[in-house]
């Protein structure tokens, strides 16, 4: 039988010391690694655009994003209370407002990107047809059933809805009616899965989602301007790798995957 060989009591130490250098040598490494991760906490009706963008950035940079979706009122919330988040996107401005007085972003790299359209949907099966006016009737034509629509008093899809309703003059009739989701998105879904006969979301969910048509488009002049301003979070662990991922969605490369889920490029 072959004799195991004994490292001399030097040679481990050596080994030993070799081997701690190489850790501490290799720490910067990793350090660096993980600054390149970028969190994104946006605004729910981005999801399908800002997923394709994210996407084509990494394979391009290798740099990491991690987006969490949400209505934009529980991600202010949420940084308010120390979410550790580097980029902040909101589906309106009252929200980025309230995070910018409470100087949880950097002033310097607030700017607005996006804007959208509101819309009126069904399911894609249904055979409803109505003219979006003052006085226009919703609610004979939802009947028993309820309009789907985000929170209408803190989500800004749900904010954005309800104005442009009473607008209309039709709140009052409609309110009682109305099933109020946690965020657009699930606004959306309960219309696409025949759960509710009437919805209202922005038009690039609509767009999103196949299950689901477009009634109508609600005036510009019926509801405050749909604009989505981003920013860069004052708690930010990774400030240059966020500001680099901003540039990328100012690009024409990242404008074009907002473009082509319909929305607007903001100048």
């Amino acid at each position: 039988m072959r004799a195991r060989q004994i490292l001399p009591r030097s040679s481990f130490k050596m080994f030993a010391v070799g081997m701690l250098a190489l850790s501490v040598l290799s720490a910067p490494a990793i350090a660096q690694k993980a600054e390149t991760t970028t969190t994104v906490f946006a605004a729910a009706s981005l999801k399908t655009a800002l997923d394709a963008v994210s996407t084509a950035y990494q394979k391009s940079t290798g740099s990491k994003i991690v987006v969490s979706y949400a209505a934009s009122s529980a991600l202010a919330k949420q940084i308010e209370q120390g979410a550790p988040a580097d980029i902040f996107i909101s589906a309106d401005l009252d929200w980025m407002d309230y995070v910018d007085k409470a100087k949880l972003i950097k002033d310097d790299t607030r700017f607005n990107m996006l804007g959208n359209r509101l819309v009126l949907i069904a399911p894609a099966s249904s055979t409803a047809s109505l003219k979006i006016e003052s006085g226009f009737a919703l609610a004979e034509a939802l009947g028993d059933g309820r309009l789907a629509m985000a929170d209408v008093k803190s989500v800004p899809a749900g904010k954005y809805g309800s104005a442009a309703l009473k607008k209309l003059g039709i709140w009052d009739a409609i309110e009682p009616k109305v099933a109020q989701a946690e965020n657009v998105r699930a606004a959306l879904g309960l219309v696409a899965q025949g759960e509710a006969p009437f919805g209202i979301v922005y038009e690039t969910d609509a767009t999103a989602e196949p299950k689901v048509k477009i009634v109508g488009v609600f005036p510009d002049d019926t509801h405050p301007p749909i604009i989505y301003p981003i920013a860069v979070t004052a708690g930010s662990k990774a400030a240059a790798p966020a500001e680099a991922f901003i540039t990328y969605l100012k690009s024409p490369e990242g404008q074009a995957a907002f473009a082509k889920q319909g929305f607007t490029i903001l100048k």
